[in-house]
């Protein structure tokens, strides 16, 4: 009897401290804010957009956010909005683009994955490549979610990757980083616009690291 106590005990406090731990603050922050991200980026020279209307950000539970469109004399225009969530224990979780886009009028005529090669990393990034419509307009989206140096396009292995990180080191900080680029007249298949859209998420890629915990 005494050895089952003391079995009951060891297992209640073990309880006790792991609900301790999971309820400990995430002290998990941006290494720069997002603010920050260059305003030159190649070719391209970027301008921040309207901030939301607080109703809006409480609704995405965001930490930080950037909104820009970024114009070359050369290329369309580039619009990246970048989402931090540092944790999303209470609820605050990402929405996925999946739900956002045809929740505004938009319709996913083409979906599928790209490499996306960047330099000092050993694979090349996955990420969601997507070709939109409304109307007569088209549109290239390239999205994913990066955490700790990982960098994931689907939403299942993204909250996967999430659960097992706040087990084991309690984060559950993570990013959305959406790139949409217009389909040109004569660009039938949207290539060169994926093509617009993959170069310029290339060159971000390393300023994305410079402000996102690892």
């Amino acid at each position: 009897m005494n050895a089952r106590l003391l079995i009951l005990a060891g297992c209640f406090a073990v309880t006790l401290a792991y609900a301790e731990h999971a309820m400990r603050p995430e002290p998990i922050a941006l290494r720069e804010p997002l603010s920050q991200l260059p305003a030159t980026i190649s070719q391209w020279t970027g301008r921040e957009t309207a901030p939301f209307r607080d109703d809006v950000v409480a609704s995405l539970g965001v930490d930080d956010y950037t909104n820009r469109v970024y114009t070359s004399a050369a290329n369309a225009p580039i619009a990246l909005y970048v989402g931090f969530y540092r944790s999303q224990r209470q609820g605050d979780t990402i929405h996925s683009p999946l739900n956002c886009l045809p929740g505004s009028g938009w319709q996913i005529v083409d979906r599928q994955r790209a490499d996306l090669s960047v330099a000092d990393r050993t694979a090349p990034a996955r990420v969601n490549l997507f070709v939109i419509q409304k109307g007569l307009d088209r549109q290239v989206v390239l999205y994913w979610y990066q955490s700790h140096g990982r960098v994931d396009a689907s939403e299942y292995s993204s909250r996967a990757h999430l659960i097992w990180q706040a087990l084991r080191f309690n984060r559950s900080d993570a990013a959305m980083i959406r790139v949409i680029t217009p389909v040109g007249p004569g660009d039938t298949t949207g290539g060169h616009a994926a093509d617009r859209a993959l170069q310029f998420a290339r060159t971000l890629f390393p300023h994305l690291e410079r402000s996102l915990p690892s």
